[in-house]
């Protein structure tokens, strides 16, 4: 799969999400003192992604 959600610990202790493309990683979520709560996040953004505007700045 060329894409997915990765979570992970921090050196800190918190779960993060990634998500990669290519195992390139294109963005990174804040740390979550859960691992529930950082599957939370995956769900939100696959729910509310897809919707989501661009906002460009250029």
């Amino acid at each position: 799969m060329a894409h997915k959600f990765e979570i992970y610990k921090d050196k800190a202790g918190e779960y993060r999400v990634r998500f990669k493309y290519n195992s390139e990683v294109m963005f990174a979520t804040e740390g979550y003192a859960s691992k529930a709560s950082a599957m939370n996040a995956i769900e939100s953004i696959k729910k509310n992604g897809p919707e989501a505007p661009v906002e460009d700045n250029t």
